[in-house]
Order: C-alpha cells, then structure tokens, then sequence
C-alpha cells in the first residue's frame, strides 16, 4: 500500500494541474497583448510604423480574446482583471500616443507630446471608469465612453492608412484632431453600441456570419482602406445615434399638448 500512494498523488495533482493551468491562459492572453503594446512603441521609436499599427491590431485580438476564453473556462481573477487593465493602459494608451507623435505630431513639438499625454491620461481614466462601472452597470449592451481599444484602432488604422509619416508642421496640425477627439470621447457620457451585442435581426439565420464574411473579404482585399472605414464608422454611428437621441428628446419636450377642454354641467 505504501507504494503506490506516489501513483496515487500523481492521479491527483493531474486535475488540480490542468485547472491551475485554465486560470493561467486567459493572463497568457493578456501578457501577450501587453507584448504588443511594448513593441509598438519600439516600432514606433525607429520609424516603422506599419509594423507598429499593426501591433495595436493584433493587441485588440489578443485583448478579446482573453476575456473570451476567462468567460469560457469560468477562470476570471481579480488578479486577471488588475493585470489586463494595466496591460490596456500600455497597448491602447501609451502605445497609441508614443505611434502617434513620433509618426507625426513631432513638428509641433510641446503641443504634439501634450496632446499624447491627454490620450494616455483619457485612455487611463476611461479603463479606471470601466472597471468601476463594470459590477453596476444596467445595460450591457452598451459602454459608456468610447472603449480605449476603438480610441486605439483610429491612430492606429490612420497610421496604417499614410505610413510615411508627417513631416512639417501644416499637416501635423490635423493630425491633433485624430488624438484628441479620441480622448475626449473616451472619458465623456456618450454610450456607445457593444459589438458582441449588436443584434443585425432575424435571430435564427445567418446574417450575422455572412457579415463577418464580407468584413473579413473586406479587410483581407484592402486591408488598410477597409480598417480606416471600419474604426471611424464606429465612431460616426455613436455620434450620430446620440445626436439623434438628443434631437428626439428634445421634439419630445417642446411639442405642445393638447389643450383640455372643461365641460360644464
């Protein structure tokens, strides 16, 4: 009997191992995203800046697909949930902001790397808010604030759009605008759509992968176009959607009511 209680521990540390293991792929997720955002900033620092958007893509995968997999495997820390907001702050913050001044808001000097501290402070309280918001929220379907991975995905997709550079100081003066409507668009009220909830109707057929399918043709035919289009529509939709709202509401409150007439007895 003494000999085989060994065996016996092996057979059951073999569950504890592979459950410690799912606990451990969803952070693998995240400190990889975290690597991303790392080498976007050192793409950036030499000049390559169509390797460095595409880091920031491939964080937004990566960024999805470990809360994905923590929800799948019913693994969620508080540990996992610390380290993916930090590993945000670098990937679609820091890294966002250093690929948009050294690409092309260097000409303006202070104002180019004040305006990236703006997006790293905005990037920062918009992921601080999130998590604060996450427990209470009422209504999942939306964010309230443009998420810092749809904020990244316009530097990065105009980046990726132009990957020259700017080099003088006329058309670097645009280029504050793709950094700092981001930014404050991150830390205002405005709500904007989930993507995992975005219903397309006819819940029973397939119009939601057929969808994908042609995003996916769109993307894989004219990658750099195609993603341009994609962030800013995203953005152009939640304005519109909360102008329309505002509109609405507004027609709602100052439309005349109809008068009451008294009978008399």
């Amino acid at each position: 009997m003494l000999d085989n209680l060994p065996l016996k521990r092996r057979k059951d540390d073999r569950p504890r191992r592979l459950r410690r293991g799912v606990f451990l792929l969803p952070s693998l997720f995240t400190v990889a995203n975290l690597f991303c955002g790392y080498a976007c900033v050192v793409y950036s620092t030499r000049a390559d800046f169509d390797t460095a958007a595409l880091f920031i893509g491939i964080a937004m995968v990566l960024d999805t697909l470990d809360g994905f997999f923590a929800r799948l495997t019913n693994s969620s820390t508080a540990f996992g949930v610390e380290l993916d907001s930090l590993a945000d702050v670098v990937s679609f913050g820091l890294a966002p902001a250093i690929l948009a001044f050294t690409w092309g808001l260097w000409p303006l000097n202070k104002v180019g790397w004040a305006a990236g501290f703006i997006y790293v402070t905005a990037a920062a309280m918009r992921l601080a808010r999130f998590n604060i918001q996450t427990s209470s929220a009422s209504d999942k379907r939306y964010f309230v604030g443009l998420p810092s991975p749809a904020a990244a995905a316009v530097i990065a997709s105009t980046v990726y759009l132009y990957p020259f550079g700017l080099q003088d100081r006329e058309t670097a003066f645009p280029a504050l605008a793709m950094v700092l409507v981001p930014a404050f668009l991150m830390v205002s009220t405005i709500r904007f759509r989930s993507v995992k909830a975005i219903d397309v109707g006819w819940r029973r057929s397939y119009l939601a992968l057929f969808l994908a399918a042609v995003g996916l043709a769109l993307i894989a035919s004219h990658p750099r176009v195609a993603l341009v289009v994609l962030s800013y529509t995203y953005i152009v939709s939640a304005l519109v959607a909360w102008a329309y709202s505002r509109l609405k509401r507004r027609h709602e409150y100052e439309a005349p009511q109809e008068p009451v007439e008294d009978w008399k007895l």
